[in-house]
């Protein structure tokens, strides 16, 4: 390699053409570091063909060189959303991770994390390599797992996660939360560690798309029903089997649900919808960009909704960078940091307390019902200009060896 060139290993559990935030995150930072890396260097991908629902395959190579970078794609079995599912899968993912880096070196291992066992990962290669060890932690996933699992399960495993949490946090040079709300929890457990926090953002499907003036509904002249859009994960953490079918059937004929997406608890949501004898909640699964643009841009109302868990008090979910964007009324079930965000940031939306009926019945009546552009907002979050920073930040911590900044060229 060139002098001062640098070798980067980048894992991430998904990557494009998956649907997730960590696939469309990681995607955009490979693209901000080969932009910024000295002459020569080279980036490792390490992840996994498409396997974020079972209900939505694309199709991707296991190999795959572009110039300066090497994505590697490791095949797992079919999973469901559930826990022990989910570790199966990972325990695949780094046995085979392990092998692809023996015999190879790197000057920084990066790990994007949202459920810890990455951010693990990452700390494990890293210490072996004597690599520089960059952490973009995307949930708390020790702090969560009491709200999202039975009590007594929780009670044994959460001093394990606590430990494991210890040990890549501690191990890390520099750590990226993609929250304010996660900054006072590390802060307080990891007082000498350094952190950033370059939040989620919007990626440019939906820049193209943000409207640049005011829209009236798209609504069809003399018909009354409002069609209301969720798009995204339906798990506990969503928590919509809780909601959705109660707020449609007190709602009845003036809304339409269209929920788009899979996960553990669409069955359960299925089966509540069949149980309460709702008939105006429709369930989809999962799309493309260009396919879900279109159920966005047919929309009168964007839905959005997390469990009323106190963990999740401090998240900042990712669907509200391109639901924003998009300029649609905002319906938000969230509280805490997502709740003050929203208020401020997102003109047009609606907050109401997650999984109260009430609450949000009284909430939907703030909404206004047209496009707005929200201008500010599209400039401040754009995805691209975010994966710069971050990129930025990532490469901050190179070794004084082959240490470099743009500056330099």
């Amino acid at each position: 390699m060139a002098r001062g060139a640098l070798r980067i290993l980048v894992l991430s559990f998904y990557y494009r053409p998956d649907l997730s935030a960590g696939s469309f995150r990681a995607t955009a930072l490979i693209a901000a570091l080969r932009r910024r890396m000295p002459p020569g260097s080279h980036i490792d991908v390490i992840t996994t063909l498409p396997n974020r629902y079972r209900s939505f395959t694309a199709e991707a190579p296991l190999s795959e060189e572009q110039p300066g970078v090497s994505i590697h794609r490791i095949a797992l079995e079919r999973h469901k959303s559930g826990m022990l599912d989910q570790s199966v899968a990972f325990l695949s993912y780094a046995r085979r991770a392990l092998t692809h880096v023996a015999g190879r070196d790197f000057d920084i291992v990066f790990a994007t994390s949202s459920r810890l066992m990455t951010a693990v990962l990452g700390a494990w290669i890293a210490r072996r390599k004597r690599a520089k060890l960059y952490l973009d932690i995307r949930d708390i996933f020790a702090d969560t797992i009491k709200d999202v699992l039975p009590r007594a399960i929780a009670a044994v495993v959460k001093p394990v996660f606590s430990a494991l949490e210890m040990f890549a946090l501690h191990r890390a040079d520099k750590i990226n939360v993609v929250s304010p709300g996660f900054l006072e929890y590390f802060a307080q457990r990891y007082p000498h560690q350094r952190f950033s926090c370059f939040t989620n953002g919007i990626d440019p499907e939906f820049l193209d798309a943000a409207p640049t003036d005011r829209r009236p509904s798209p609504r069809k002249a003399g018909v009354e029903t409002l069609t209301v859009v969720y798009a995204g994960n339906i798990g506990e953490g969503q928590g919509l089997h809780l909601v959705v079918p109660q707020l449609a059937r007190a709602l009845g004929n003036r809304v339409r649900f269209k929920v788009i997406g899979d996960g553990g608890r669409r069955q359960v949501l299925e089966t509540t919808i069949a149980a309460m004898g709702v008939t105006n909640v429709e369930i989809a699964p999962p799309v493309g960009r260009e396919q879900l643009l279109e159920a966005y841009r047919a929309a009168d109302i964007l839905f959005l909704h997390l469990n009323n868990h106190a963990a999740f008090d401090k998240v900042l979910p990712s669907k509200l960078f391109e639901y924003a964007a998009l300029g649609k009324p905002l319906w938000a079930g969230v509280s805490g940091f997502a709740a003050a965000f929203t208020r401020h940031e997102i003109r047009n939306s609606a907050v109401f307390q997650p999984c109260d009926v009430d609450s949000a019945l009284r909430s939907l009546d703030e909404l206004i019902l047209e496009d707005v552009p929200r201008s500010e907002f599209v400039a401040k979050y754009g995805r691209a200009a975010i994966s710069e920073r971050l990129a930025e930040d990532v490469l901050s911590v190179a070794p004084d060896a082959v240490r470099w900044r743009a500056e330099d060229r």
